[in-house]
């Protein structure tokens, strides 16, 4: 299991409370209560906008010391720049506080949007540009603009930084792709979507990075006990050779921290 690392993707949700959380457990006690029960969790919020160093400061201090975070690229570089001029705005994210969250700091999303179809040649210049390592990431944060205040441009140790990418247009089915991320070290994300998106399932680095969607419902439905016994297997044969990471993303019925707990469960 060391080389497994469980969770969900974000953890604020309001019809969790009751059901998942305790009932009367402050908001802000949430994460800390999740990350008791699992081994990672994958920040979302820093898609939708930069984030303060103050929240990833407050977020590593609420978990134990072996906690993992993933953390989900911003869409302002994958959905309205779509990759085009993504040293400017990687500056921006690395700034936002990103470093802060120290040894804690796992693999890097970027999921791509539905309608951005496979240009070999724009990803191969998105993927040469993501910094393989903390120190080159706290470079390139040095240049992030005045939309970054305040920012944070250190990082305590260098250490390697790994980036995975979820694909949703089905031009990415050809071997270029995996072919493309080999080449740079960067993960396929294996992507369970209910059929809707392209499942892509080679490893193409040191890494895998798992996200469970729903087995047959976006984000809603749940995984029945045979299905997880599949990922299980999975999970451990891709473990024998590499770290692995799982997310469940079928958030809207209660269903990620279950199916997630179940999942680590059969892994013990």
């Amino acid at each position: 299991m060391d080389r497994i690392k469980i969770g969900t993707s974000g953890w604020v949700y309001p019809p969790w409370r009751g059901v998942f959380y305790p009932p009367g457990l402050a908001q802000k006690r949430e994460l800390e209560h999740l990350s008791q029960l699992v081994t990672s969790v994958e920040i979302n919020s820093s898609f939708y906008s930069l984030q303060r160093p103050s929240s990833y400061l407050k977020w590593a201090a609420q978990t134990p010391d072996d906690f993992v975070f993933s953390l989900k690229g911003g869409r302002f570089i994958t959905h309205l720049k779509r990759l085009r001029d993504s040293e400017d705005t990687l500056a921006n994210f690395f700034a936002s506080g990103v470093l802060a969250l120290g040894p804690k700091l796992g693999p890097i999303l970027w999921q791509l949007p539905p309608t951005l179809q496979f240009d070999p040649v724009l990803l191969d210049e998105f993927l040469t540009n993501l910094p393989r390592t903390t120190t080159a990431a706290a470079e390139l944060a040095t240049h992030h603009d005045e939309r970054v205040d305040p920012s944070w441009t250190t990082t305590d140790l260098d250490r390697p930084l790994r980036h995975a990418v979820e694909v949703r247009h089905p031009s990415y089915l050809t071997p270029s792709f995996p072919e493309l991320l080999h080449k740079h070290g960067i993960a396929a994300v294996v992507a369970d979507s209910a059929g809707k998106y392209p499942l892509v399932d080679e490893v193409t680095t040191d890494f895998v990075y798992v996200r469970l969607h729903g087995a047959d419902e976006l984000y809603v439905s749940g995984y029945t006990d045979e299905a997880l016994d599949r990922w299980a297997a999975k999970i451990r044969t891709w473990s024998t050779t590499a770290d692995v990471y799982v997310y469940f993303d079928n958030d809207a019925k209660v269903m990620a921290p279950r199916d997630a707990l179940a999942l680590l469960k059969k892994l013990e």
